[in-house]
């Protein structure tokens, strides 16, 4: 196991991502067909990760494995998706580029697994400080696998139960014409606030 970072990530509107393209992720395009919604790996070289904590500083590690790793139950959430790099250029990013950590991610097909722990607890009146240590924690972990559905492996807190509804509220994945083209029209969000 190599660890590819670690350490406290500023998080805006409670994202963060990884990203290895041009474009910056968009919420309904990495979410749209899945069955969890905290982390969006539904468009290609892109994933959303969603946090509990809405702008601030979380604590964040990024692990690449060789094989998967076993599932720690100490984590409170805990859920899986594939992914794979779309450029050698493969980094956490944070909102509008606060902050850029490069991760050494092969041009391979990847399981990844996000946990979270303490998404609820910053919603207490009383949580930390800038000065002060993060209350909530984040772990990515890669390891080569191929493709495969997303899933939820571990659900705890209520902010992850509201998270994970909103795959539920995009509308399906467009189907392909047979020439292999997507439409082009973007559909509209419902009128929610998830974040």
């Amino acid at each position: 196991m190599r660890t590819l970072m670690t350490g406290p990530v500023w998080v805006s509107y409670g994202q963060i991502y990884v990203e290895s393209s041009e474009s910056p992720p968009v919420l309904e395009e990495c979410f749209r067909g899945q069955r969890n919604g905290l982390c969006g790996a539904a468009s290609a070289g892109k994933l959303f990760l969603l946090t509990g904590l809405h702008t601030g500083w979380v604590g964040f590690a990024v692990e690449l494995h060789e094989e998967p790793p076993p599932i720690d139950d100490q984590w409170e959430e805990i859920v899986e998706a594939s992914y794979r790099p779309a450029t050698e250029d493969t980094a956490l990013v944070g909102w509008a580029g606060e902050g850029c950590w490069p991760l050494d991610l092969q041009l391979t097909d990847y399981r990844v697994r996000y946990c979270g722990w303490g998404m609820d607890a910053v919603e207490a009146p009383d949580r930390p400080m800038d000065d002060e240590a993060p209350v909530d924690r984040y772990l990515l972990q890669f390891w080569p696998a191929p493709p495969g559905p997303d899933q939820v492996v571990k659900q705890t807190s209520s902010k992850a139960t509201e998270l994970h509804d909103i795959p539920l509220q995009l509308p399906p994945p467009a189907a392909q014409d047979p020439a292999g083209v997507q439409p082009t029209s973007r559909p509209r969000l419902p009128p929610q606030n998830w974040l």
